[in-house]
C-alpha cells in the first residue's frame, strides 16, 4: 500500500513515498526534495557470511546522468565505474549508519542510492543519507537508528541549513552532518578558515534540525515500520574464551606495550601463533573463538590502560605528538616536493604545475566547474609492510585524497594571482595512523618548495577518543592500534588563524557539545605545534619557481580582437605557436594564457601578441604592406584588417613623381604613423625613417 509522508525542511517539502516503487527489498522510499528525486533500498542476507569477522555493509551511490539532462560521455554512453563524487556520497552515506547495527552481525546489508533527478538546489546526497535511514528504519533489517542529516553554510555571519546552490558558492563553511535524537555521529566539512566556535555552532545548529529528521522518521515507522527479524550474532564460547585469556593475556600484553610498531606488530604474531599453537587441539573446532578471544584481549587492554592509566601502547602522553621531521626539495626534476614523518608515519608529496588548459573538469551531476587544484593520495602496500595486488584508487585513498585537497584549497591562490594547474600526489611511504593528515602537512611543504604562494601553511592532526561508562580520554595523534581499538577518529586540519576541514566517524552512539568542543581546542593546539615545525622547515614559498616549471605569461585583450589574434583558421596563432615553441590558450572573455619552457620565448610570444592588439597610435612604426597604389599615395596594412595611406608626398625627401617609381603592390615598407584624425584615418610617411643624406631612388 502506498503511503505518502512530508517534512518542511529548511524552505522546502521533503517528500517521501513508501510503497510505490521496489518492493521485493527490504525497505525501500523515493524522496523528492525540491526537483530532485531518489530511490533508497535496502537489502539484507537471511543468513550471516560464513567466514568473516566484520561486518558486510556496502553502499553504492548510482549517478544517472539523465538525472541532469546528459548523456554519458565516451563512445559507449553508458554510465560507468562510479565517479570520485559518488564515492565520496556512499562514503558520507556509509559512515554514520554503520556502528548502529548490532555488534557481531555478519549477514550482508546493501543500500543503493539511484539517483533520479537533480535540481543544484538540492543535494541529492543529503537526500541519500536521509533515505537511507528511512529504509533501514522501517525494513526488518536490525538498526538502532534513525538517524538524520542535513548541509550546513554559513553565510554573511548566518547558518543555512541545506544552502542552495547560490548560497554554497558564497558559504565560508561546507558542512555535511549525520547524527540521531541525542548525539553527532559522523562530521565532513570544508571552511574557507573559520574559527573553532563559529564551527562548533554550525554543528550544532545542524543537529537540531537533524533531531526534527529523526522525530519524522520515527512517525514514519510507528506507521509502517516493519518487526525487526531475528537474528544471530557471533559470540565465542564461554570455556574457549577463559582458557584463552588465562594462557594469552600477559603474552599479547607485553607484545602490545612496544613502542616501535614493526616489534609490536612482530612480537603480537608471535605470542599469537603461540597461543594457537597452544590449543591446536581446539583450533578445527573453535578456531573462530580463539581468534575473537584473541582480539578481545587486545582491544579490552589498550582501552584499559588508557582509560585508567593513562598509559598509550607507544608510551606518550595523552596529548603527546609523536616525533616531528620535514624536509623538502628532494627530487630534483620535480616542480616541488616535501617528505613529512610523524612518528612511523611518513609521506612524501610531490607536485606537478601545468597550464590553465590542463585542469581538471568533472562530467556529473553538479556543475562542471573546473578544478584548479587536484591533490591525489596513494596507500601501496608497502607502506604496512604487506603484499597485496596493486589496482587503482579504493575508496579510501578517494576519501582521504578529497579530504587533503579540501584542506588546502582555501589557502590556494586565485588564477588571477597564480594562473597555473596544480597537482599534488601524496605518496604514504609508511604509516602507522593519521596518513591522511600526514599527507596535507606534506602537501603544504610541497606547495612552498615549488613557489607556490598559499595564503598560509595547513597542518593537520587526528584526534581519539576512548570512552567506557563515562570514563573519557582525548588522544591526540592517534596511531593505528588506538584508531583500529578506539571509540572516535577526529581529523582537522587548518591554518593558525582557524579551520579549512574537518572529518569525523565515531564507532559509538554519538558524541556530545563537551566533548567536541574539548577535541577542537586540543586540535587546535596540537596543529599550531605542528605549524611551528613546518615553519622552522620552509618559512615562506620560495621566491623563484623549479627551472623545471613551465613559465606562464597572462594579459587580458579586449574580446573583439581574439579573432585578430587566432587569424583565419588559426593562421595567426599557429604561426606565433610555430615561431616562438609557446602554448597559447584564449577564453571567450579576452584572458590570454602564454606558457612557454623558458620566460624568453614566453617574453618573444607576449610581444608578438601585444604587438597584434595595441592600437595603433602616433609615433608607432610598423613594417607594413603595400595593398593599393593610387595616383596620391599607397595603402599600406601595417596590421592585420589595419590601413593607412602613405601620401605620396611622404615616400621620399626629395619629390617623387609617381608612386610606382618607388613602390609596388606586395612590397614590404616600413613607415611610421604621423597622424590619425577623428574618423580614425591613419597617415602613414616613410620618409620620416629615411636620414635626409640617404638616396631614396627605387630598389635602394
Amino acid at each position: 500500500m502506498q503511503k505518502i509522508y512530508e517534512l518542511e525542511l529548511a524552505g522546502s517539502p521533503l517528500k517521501v513515498t513508501i510503497g510505490k516503487v521496489a518492493e521485493q527489498t527490504n525497505g525501500a522510499c523515493l524522496l523528492e526534495y525540491g526537483e530532485t528525486v531518489v530511490l533508497v533500498t535496502a537489502v539484507a542476507s537471511n543468513t550471516p557470511r560464513e567466514g568473516i569477522d566484520f561486518f558486510p555493509l556496502s553502499v553504492e551511490f548510482e549517478e544517472k546522468m539523465y538525472a541532469v539532462g546528459k548523456m554519458p560521455g565516451g563512445f559507449i554512453k553508458r554510465e560507468g565505474k562510479p565517479s570520485e563524487k559518488s564515492i565520496l556520497s556512499a562514503r558520507l552515506i556509509d559512515r554514520p549508519i554503520r556502528p548502529l547495527f548490532p555488534e557481531g552481525y555478519r549477514n550482508d546489508v546493501q543500500i543503493i542510492v539511484t539517483v533520479l533527478s537533480v535540481d543544484q538546489d538540492h543535494q541529492p546526497d543529503i537526500l541519500g543519507m536521509i533515505g537511507s535511514s528511512i529504509a533501514l528504519s522501517i525494513s526488518d533489517i536490525p538498526f538502532d537508528g534513525p538517524t538524520g542529516s542535513v548541509a550546513v553554510g554559513y553565510v554573511d555571519g548566518k547558518y543555512i541549513i541545506n544552502p542552495n546552490e547560490e548560497e554554497r558558492n558564497n558559504s565560508k563553511i561546507h558542512l555535511t552532518l549525520s547524527g540521531t535524537k541525542s548525539a553527532i555521529m559522523m562530521v565532513e566539512a570544508g571552511a574557507d578558515i573559520v574559527t573553532e566556535d563559529e564551527m562548533l555552532e554550525a554543528i550544532f545548529t545542524g543537529h537540531e534540525e537533524i533531531k526534527r529528521i529523526c522525530s519524522f522518521i520515527d512517525e514514519i515507522v510507528a506507521d509502517i515500520g516493519k518487526e525487526k527479524a531475528e537474528y544471530t550474532v557471533f559470540k565465542a564460547d564461554e570455556e574457549i574464551e577463559s582458557k584463552v585469556i588465562e594462557y594469552g593475556r600477559d603474552k599479547l600484553i607485553a607484545a602490545i606495550n612496544q613502542e616501535d610498531k614493526v616489534v609490536r606488530e612482530k612480537m603480537t604474531e608471535e605470542a599469537k601463533d603461540d597461543i594457537r599453537e597452544h590449543f591446536e587441539e581446539y583450533i578445527e573446532e573453535f578456531g573462530k573463538d580463539i581468534e575473537a578471544t584473541i582480539e578481545k584481549i587486545e582491544i579490552d587492554e589498550v582501552r584499559r590502560e588508557i582509560l585508567e592509566e593513562e598509559i598509550r601502547p607507544d608510551g606518550r602522553a595523552i596529548d603527546e605528538i609523536r616525533p616531528l621531521s620535514s624536509e623538502t626539495s628532494l627530487l630534483p626534476r620535480a616542480h616541488g616536493s616535501g617528505l613529512f614523518t610523524r612518528g612511523q608515519t611518513q609521506v612524501l608529496s610531490v607536485l606537478t604545475l601545468a597550464g590553465l588548459k590542463d585542469v581538471q573538469v568533472i562530467d556529473g551531476l553538479g556543475d562542471d566547474t573546473p578544478k584548479k587544484y587536484i591533490h591525489h593520495y596513494n596507500f601501496p602496500p608497502f607502506c604496512v609492510g604487506d603484499t597485496r595486488p596493486m589496482r587503482g584508487p579504493g575508496r579510501r585513498e578517494i576519501g582521504h585524497g578529497a579530504l587533503a585537497e579540501r584542506a588546502l584549497e582555501p589557502v590556494i591562490p586565485s588564477e588571477e594571482e597564480f594562473p597555473y594547474a596544480i597537482r599534488v600526489v601524496s605518496e604514504v611511504l609508511s604509516s602507522n595512523g593519521s596518513s591522511s593528515q600526514a599527507s596535507i602537512c606534506g602537501s603544504t611543504l610541497a606547495l612552498m618548495d615549488a613557489g607556490v604562494p598559499i595564503k598560509a601553511p595547513v597542518a593537520g592532526i587526528a584526534m581519539g577518543l576512548i570512552e567506557k561508562e563515562g570514563n573519557v580520554k582525548i588522544l591526540t595523534d592517534i596511531q593505528g592500534l588506538e584508531d583500529h581499538f578506539g571509540d572516535m577518529d577526529f581529523k582537522v586540519a587548518g591554518t593558525r588563524e582557524g579551520i579549512t576541514a574537518i572529518q569525523m566517524d565515531i564507532k559509538v552512539e554519538g558524541i556530545s557539545k563537551e566533548i567536541l568542543s574539548e577535541a577542537l581546542e586540543k586540535a587546535k593546539k596540537a596543529r599550531l605545534f605542528i605549524l611551528d615545525h613546518l615553519h622552522s622547515t620552509i618559512a615562506e614559498p620560495r621566491k623563484e619557481l623549479s627551472k623545471y616549471a613551465p613559465i606562464i605569461r597572462t594579459m587580458t585583450v579586449d574580446p573583439d580582437k581574439i579573432g585578430e589574434i587566432i587569424g583565419a583558421g588559426g593562421k595567426t596563432i599557429n604561426k606565433i605557436i610555430e615561431q616562438t615553441g609557446s602554448q597559447i590558450d584564449i577564453d571567450d572573455s579576452g584572458k590570454v594564457f602564454v606558457l612557454a619552457t623558458d620566460a624568453e620565448k614566453a617574453n618573444m610570444t607576449m610581444e608578438i601578441i601585444e604587438s597584434i592588439v595595441k592600437e595603433v597610435e602616433v609615433g608607432d612604426i610598423y613594417q607594413g604592406k603595400v595593398k593599393k597604389i593610387m595616383k596620391f599615395g599607397a595603402f599600406v596594412e601595417i596590421k592585420k584588417g589595419v590601413e593607412g595611406l602613405l601620401h605620396i608626398s611622404e615616400i621620399a625627401h626629395e619629390r617623387t613623381g609617381k608612386v610606382e617609381d618607388v613602390l609596388k603592390v606586395g612590397d614590404t615598407v616600413d613607415v611610421k604613423v604621423i597622424d590619425i584624425d577623428g574618423d580614425k584615418k591613419i597617415s602613414l610617411s616613410r620618409k620620416a625613417l629615411i636620414p635626409k643624406e640617404e638616396k631614396t631612388d627605387k630598389g635602394e
